[in-house]
């Protein structure tokens, strides 16, 4: 309700709202009256949990007057309507379904995540995984055959590796000696991670053409991956176990329910864009 203010007149309120005792009230307490229409305090609770950020840390009595005023104001607009437009009923129910459907989620996800599901999760991931190995390995990058040959044959007559990447090479991490870091399986592309997975620690390769250029790699050291410990990769662990809990009960709602769509071709995909079927005829 963009155009519907926020913030309004107190005494408005006051005329409308009556006195409600704090220790009998429910979310089924009437706060406000328009006409023949009851505001209660379970609409407001929900209204003041769907503000916007900025309004969340006011004042509870700030927020009290100006969520009541917004409903009041919400009302009068929505008696003013003759006739709900179709729209309005087509949206109420997608609300709807998409309410409930997150209900359904929330229990499902707060149902699955027990310490038994992320345990047996983790163990499946990572207990059985085949070992992996990571390599921490520098390089420099020419344009051409004949310049890696040449850097390769300084760095065999003795030149420190670094020194010589820093002078020629023209990739991001000349200027650093041509450290790449750490890296596994599937972070380089083909010829150069099949050229570092043949080498030995220390070695320093012929050139190696990509698509980039040449490079002249070398294997600085390697190690096993170890795997993680479970704290460290639980929030992952859930996310996937609620994932697999959601796609699991939807599986089985598929499978007993009867669903009938459309064929293919009966219906024209180009009228979900038809906003003037909504309006009236």
């Amino acid at each position: 309700m963009k155009h519907v203010t926020f913030w309004g007149s107190a005494a408005l309120i006051a005329a409308l709202a009556a006195p409600v005792a704090a220790q009998e009230t429910t979310a089924d307490t009437v706060i406000a009256t328009v006409g023949e229409t009851e505001i209660t305090l379970g609409e407001m609770i929900i209204a003041r949990a769907q503000l916007p950020q900025q309004y969340q840390s006011l004042p509870a009595d700030v927020l009290f007057e100006g969520v009541l005023e917004q409903l009041i104001q919400q009302q009068l607009l929505a008696d003013a309507v003759e006739t709900a437009p179709a729209r309005v009923d087509y949206a109420l129910r997608n609300e709807r379904r998409s309410l409930l459907a997150g209900e359904e989620i929330d229990a499902l996800s707060v149902a699955s995540m027990t310490d038994e599901a992320v345990q047996a999760a983790y163990d499946a991931k990572y207990e059985n995984a085949e070992s992996e190995t990571e390599f921490n390995a520098a390089h420099l990058l020419v344009e051409t055959l004949e310049e890696a040959e040449a850097a390769k044959a300084r760095i065999d007559a003795g030149e420190e590796f670094g020194e010589v990447a820093k002078e020629v090479s023209t990739g991001p991490s000349g200027p650093n000696g041509g450290n790449l870091g750490w890296f596994g399986a599937g972070q380089m592309v083909t010829p150069f991670e099949d050229a570092v997975m043949a080498m030995e620690v220390g070695g320093v390769s012929d050139p190696v053409e990509t698509q980039f250029g040449f490079h002249v790699i070398n294997l600085i050291e390697k190690r096993v991956k170890e795997a993680p410990e479970l704290d460290a990769v639980r929030s992952e662990l859930m996310a996937e176990v609620q994932e697999a809990a959601i796609q699991a009960r939807l599986a089985a709602l598929t499978e007993a329910a009867d669903i009938v769509t459309p064929e293919e071709g009966t219906i024209d995909p180009e009228l979900l864009g038809d906003l003037s079927l909504l309006e009236p005829k």
